[in-house]
């Protein structure tokens, strides 16, 4: 058998700056793959945000990712459509490893290690989640995506990126949105929606803020986890959340 290479860290100049956080969860909706279509995977917004992980990785950052799979399928849309509640749940799981392995495939293009743990088993095409696994890639500095939700019903992708980021003690959760940050009220239904860039975990509990379901927040709060809402598509901006800029809203 031929010998393979050993998986070296990768390189990059040495940072101007130093990093605010050293190993994180980046969570993304799956509508965000979507682009200008109106269904399934842009093809260059994968690859953009695969350039963005690959750069904060070469910085030395450990990253982990939960993707929903909203671009494919959401589960409480098919409850709305008349299908039970646990089998929508189970199509949206399986949708986010669709765009799990879509986002390794994007990443290995680009030279990064990369690995999808799936919390529904299927070792054909991903390993199963298993945490001591999970922080061993991170420390060997591979990129881990985090498929299949919790692999439970019921339980939506932010609250399967908030349990990831705390059992993976993860320094921060960076939430990617289509705006700015967390606002007042929806600001693409009202012109004068401000954006409130600092606030507490009871702040948004409080206001009904639909920053991420109640029980993710909660669970965050609990556990004293940070949560940064940021816009995904100005580009650069994963490295600005990561060197500690005010990018977005914070929430702690």
């Amino acid at each position: 058998m031929a010998h393979q290479p050993a998986e070296r860290p990768l390189k990059g100049p040495a940072p101007a700056e130093t990093p605010a956080y050293n190993r994180v969860l980046l969570k993304l909706s799956g509508e965000v793959l979507v682009g200008e279509q109106h269904f399934g995977i842009d093809g260059k917004v994968i690859s953009d945000i695969a350039d963005e992980i690959k750069e904060v990785a070469a910085m030395g950052v450990e990253v982990a990712v939960v993707i929903g799979g909203g671009n494919i399928f959401r589960g409480i849309s098919g409850t709305e459509a008349g299908m039970d509640r646990v089998s929508g749940d189970y199509m949206g799981m399986l949708a986010t490893v669709i765009n799990g392995l879509a986002l390794q495939n994007a990443l290995e293009g680009k030279g990064v290690y990369t690995r999808v743990l799936s919390a529904i088993e299927m070792r054909e095409v991903c390993e199963p989640y298993i945490r001591r696994r999970a922080i061993r890639h991170l420390e060997k500095k591979r990129v881990v995506i985090f498929a299949a939700g919790t692999g439970n019903p019921y339980f939506s992708t932010d609250t399967a990126a908030a349990l990831r980021a705390i059992e993976i003690r993860a320094e921060a959760i960076l939430k990617a949105t289509k705006v700015e940050g967390i606002y007042d009220k929806d600001p693409e239904r009202h012109g004068d929606a401000q954006l409130l860039r600092k606030l507490s975990y009871m702040n948004v509990l409080e206001k009904g803020l639909r920053v991420m379901d109640t029980t993710a927040i909660s669970l965050c709060m609990e556990n004293h986890l940070p949560i940064v809402v940021f816009n995904l598509r100005v580009p650069g901006n994963i490295k600005r959340v990561i060197l500690g800029k005010e990018v977005g809203s914070l929430v702690r």
